[in-house]
C-alpha cells in the first residue's frame, strides 16, 4: 500500500468522524433546527450509500472473490459477507438499550430549555447526563464499523471513499446534537458537551486503525472481497435503519426522498466521470 493512499484513507475517515463536532457546534450557536436541510441531507447521504453499495462496492467485492475462489464459491461468499455486514451492525444496535439509542431525533431549540432545570431537579439532571453519556458511547460503538467502511473504501479507491466519507459526515451531524443536548441539559457546560460529542466521533478513525492493524498485513483478494462486501451491507443497513427514519422524523418526508434521489444521481454521475 502506498503511504499516500493510507494517509488519504485515514484523513477521510477522520473527517467523517469529527463531523459530530459540527452537530455539537450547531446546537450551541444556532437557535432553530433547519429541519428541511437536515431531512434533505440525511436522505442525500442514504442515496449515496445505497447506490454506491449496490452498484459499485458489492460488485467490486464479487469480482475480487470470484477471481480468488471461482464463480460459484465467490458469489456465495460475497452474498454471505454482505448480509454478515448487516448482521454485525444489527447486533451492535441490539446492544444499545432502546431508551438510550442515539438515533432519537433532537432539535437545537432544546438547548434553550436548560434554564428550566432548577436546583430541585437534580434527579432529572442526573438522568439526562446518563442519557448523554450513553448516547456518546452508543454513537462511538456505531461509528467504529463506519470508520472501517470509510477507510476500506478509500484505501481501495479514493473516488469511492470521498463520497462515502461525506455521506457519513452528514449523518454524524445530528448524532453530535443527540449527544450534546442532554449533556448540556445536565451540566450547563458547553465545553463538556462538545468534548463528549467530539470524542464519540473519534471512534471512526479508531475503526480505521484497527482495520489497518488487523487486516492489511494479510491483505489479499479474499480479505478485500469479504471486507468490501461487508462494508456494502453495513452501509445499506445504516441507510435503511438510521438515515431514512431520522430524515422522516424531522417531518419532511418528501424532501428526504428528494434527497435520496439526488444522492443517487450525484453518486452515479461521479462514478461515470471516473470511468
Amino acid at each position: 500500500m502506498h503511504s499516500e493512499n493510507l494517509m488519504m484513507a485515514f484523513g477521510l475517515t477522520l473527517f467523517a468522524g469529527l463531523a459530530t463536532g459540527i452537530g455539537s457546534a450547531l446546537a450551541f450557536f444556532t437557535k432553530t433546527t433547519n429541519k428541511k436541510f437536515l431531512s434533505y441531507s440525511l436522505g442525500f447521504s442514504a442515496g449515496v450509500m445505497v447506490y454506491v453499495s449496490f452498484v459499485e462496492i458489492f460488485f467490486k467485492a464479487k469480482d475480487s472473490l470470484v477471481g480468488y475462489m471461482g464463480e460459484r464459491a465467490g458469489s456465495w461468499v460475497t452474498a454471505l459477507a454482505f448480509f454478515g455486514g448487516m448482521a454485525l451492525i444489527a447486533v451492535i444496535d441490539k446492544l444499545v438499550p432502546m431508551f438510550e439509542n442515539p438515533h432519537e431525533v433532537r432539535g437545537v431549540e432544546q438547548m434553550e430549555l436548560v434554564e428550566q432545570l432548577h436546583e430541585g431537579e437534580q434527579e432529572k439532571k442526573t438522568k439526562l447526563l446518563r442519557l448523554g453519556l450513553f448516547s456518546a458511547l452508543a454513537i462511538g460503538i456505531h461509528n467504529f464499523p463506519e470508520g472501517l467502511a470509510t477507510f476500506t473504501a478509500a484505501l481501495k479507491d479514493v473516488s469511492l471513499g470521498l463520497p462515502i466519507a461525506v455521506a457519513i459526515a452528514i449523518h454524524n451531524i445530528p448524532e453530535g446534537i443527540a449527544v450534546s443536548v442532554p449533556i448540556y441539559y445536565a451540566t450547563g457546560n458547553k465545553k463538556k458537551a462538545f468534548y463528549y460529542s467530539f470524542l464519540s466521533g473519534l471512534a471512526e478513525p479508531v475503526g480505521a486503525i484497527v482495520g489497518y492493524v488487523l487486516f492489511l498485513r494479510f491483505f489479499n483478494d479474499l480479505i478485500f472481497g469479504i471486507l468490501f462486501a461487508g462494508v456494502a451491507g453495513i452501509m445499506v443497513f445504516i441507510s435503511f435503519d438510521e438515515l431514512l427514519p431520522a430524515a422522516r422524523e424531522y417531518g419532511e418526508h418528501h424532501i428526504s426522498i428528494y434527497g435520496l434521489i439526488s444522492g443517487m444521481i450525484v453518486m452515479a454521475v461521479s462514478l461515470l466521470l471516473f470511468i
